[in-house]
């Protein structure tokens, strides 16, 4: 017997740019300071390099690119939120995501999450359009990112 879906799901809105990423809680491993990025050859402008992190050295993804959204960086501080991969591939456990300032803890249920898809495709990188309370978000595609890091990472 499977376990019922939770009525309510605890998320971060992560600010990245000119948009805002929304993710479970869950999947966010820690946001640290922005240091020592370590550029990758022929990258895609949307890979920014590598940072180290518990002695891993992970993807930086600067997300407004990979949506293809304006930029809008705002005043504060880059800082880097560590995602936890959602393959488990051994190889990449983890994803980092630029971003201008700190995540802010949300509750969601169905009834707060409202789609705003209009018809066209979305870009590369992200799953869903959707307005959480009185923000526009973005759902991120982070299989796709992951699938594609990988396939670099196989390349390189």
């Amino acid at each position: 017997m499977s376990e019922p879906l939770p009525r309510e799901i605890r998320c971060v809105l992560i600010p990245s740019g000119g948009v805002r990423l929304l993710l479970p809680n869950a999947a966010v491993a820690e946001v640290i300071t922005l240091a020592g990025v370590e550029p990758v050859a022929d990258a895609p402008q949307w890979l920014v390099g590598r940072i180290a992190w518990r002695g891993w050295r992970i993807p930086l993804v600067k997300f407004d690119h990979v949506a293809a959204l304006p930029e809008d960086g705002g005043a504060q501080a880059p800082r880097v939120a560590v995602l936890k991969g959602v393959t488990n591939h051994p190889d990449m456990p983890y994803i980092a995501v630029l971003t201008h300032g700190f995540p802010r803890l949300t509750t969601l249920n169905a009834e707060l999450l409202l789609p705003t898809h209009d018809g066209h495709d979305l870009p590369f990188g992200v799953r869903a359009r959707v307005l959480v309370r009185d923000d526009t978000a973005v759902i991120p595609d982070l299989e796709a990112l992951e699938a594609t890091l990988l396939d670099m990472h196989a390349e390189a």
